[in-house]
């Protein structure tokens, strides 16, 4: 066996016989373009509202406050979730923007 190969075989061992790019040109290639068809604009599906007849609720009460140890009241907050922590958290995160003592009482489904 050889060990100096030419350019060309090393080629055809590594990559394999080239195939033969043959340019053809069929003779109906106006046919082809003719069929293409473009969808109308008109004819676009809508997404369909859906009417949700049931939406999670809880109720979170809280205890509020400006001074330790002073006045307390009462502070509600409905949150449109499932999870009471999630409910809880925003209740506390939407209270502390006006009071600085905040207790959470209790979260219920409504």
């Amino acid at each position: 066996m050889t060990t100096k190969l030419t350019e060309e075989e090393m080629r055809r061992a590594l990559f394999g016989e080239p195939e033969a790019h043959a340019v053809v040109t069929p003779s109906h290639v106006q046919d082809t373009a003719s069929e293409t068809v473009i969808p109308d604009p008109t004819g676009v599906v809508k997404k369909k509202n859906l009417s949700r007849t049931f939406t999670p609720r809880l109720r979170v009460t809280l205890r509020v406050g400006s001074e330790f140890e002073g006045k307390m009241h009462e502070f509600i907050h409905e949150a449109d979730t499932i999870s009471s922590l999630v409910a809880e958290q925003d209740a506390i995160k939407i209270a502390k923007k006006k009071f600085r003592f905040v207790e959470v009482i209790s979260v219920k489904s409504m």
